[in-house]
């Protein structure tokens, strides 16, 4: 499966759109990760653990929209857009993944 932040796939023809495909994570931090995070504001440097924690949730939001579009017979996704949304007060983030599903030559 080809997948793709552009709206086409160079060197390759679009020969059918079958509509947008999209994929949905919501993930929570827990104390302990938020604990270590905290230290990491105060020292500086990057936070690993939450790091971690987005780029599963992007791979899992990314799969989630690449089974969608296996499903209705796509070969690829062109002009996807990844979204990170924190969700109300609480320590919660929404990942959503969206694009076209094609068929492509």
């Amino acid at each position: 499966m080809i997948v793709t932040t552009t709206p086409t796939v160079e060197g390759r023809k679009i020969v059918r759109y079958l509509g947008v495909v999209c994929g949905e994570t919501i993930i929570g931090t827990s104390i302990g990760r938020d604990l270590l995070a905290s230290l990491t504001d105060v020292f500086g440097g990057r936070s690993s653990e939450y790091e971690d924690v987005v780029r599963s949730a992007r791979d899992a939001a990314m799969n989630e929209m690449i089974e969608e579009a296996q499903k209705i017979g796509a070969n690829a996704v062109v002009g996807v857009d990844i979204d990170y949304e924190s969700i109300g007060q609480s320590n919660m983030m929404m990942v959503s993944v969206s694009g076209t599903a094609v068929v492509i030559e």
